[in-house]
């Protein structure tokens, strides 16, 4: 048996590990699905935090997939709202995507370079270039959506 927290309430689950593996979990609260976590998660299973420095790296040489940059500040509300999903979609990428957030306080030079004037706001990038920008609290499938038309715009 395993421990396994759920992204979506935080509620603790005791799971059996081929439950979990096979992807029949559950969440016993909620009723979401729940994710392996830690020793074999893949390494897009949590957002990549991106700083100024690690900026060009991190987002702009990605190749191949679609990176969704969450910009966002402590502070906020609805920034705090939307992180479960934007964890979620980050656990459930299976290297689809990629997910990654940026504090706009501690990370002035980008959020200013990409005009990010209100937050939360998701930058969706493929092969470098900026594709998509939603601005404001948004639903997991919205996000989601937006995720999917950026991997196809250039498959």
């Amino acid at each position: 048996m395993q421990i396994v927290d759920c992204n979506s309430c935080g509620a603790k689950n005791r799971i059996d590990e081929t439950r979990l593996a096979n992807s029949e979990a559950v969440c016993g609260q909620c009723g979401e699905k729940l994710m392996a976590s830690a020793g074999g998660a893949p390494q897009d299973s949590k957002p990549t935090i991106i700083t100024d420095q690690s900026f060009e790296r991190e987002v702009m040489q990605e190749r191949g997939r679609p990176v969704l940059v969450d910009a966002w500040a402590p502070w906020c509300g609805p920034c705090r709202m939307i992180a479960p999903a934007i964890d979620q979609l980050a656990a459930e990428s299976q290297g689809r995507y990629k997910i990654s957030k940026l504090n706009v306080d501690e990370n002035p030079l980008t959020a200013s370079r990409y005009q990010i004037a209100s937050i939360p706001t998701m930058l969706i990038f493929r092969d470098g270039q900026l594709v998509d920008r939603l601005i404001g609290l948004q639903s997991k499938p919205a996000i989601a959506e937006r995720l999917r038309l950026a991997s196809r715009s250039a498959a």
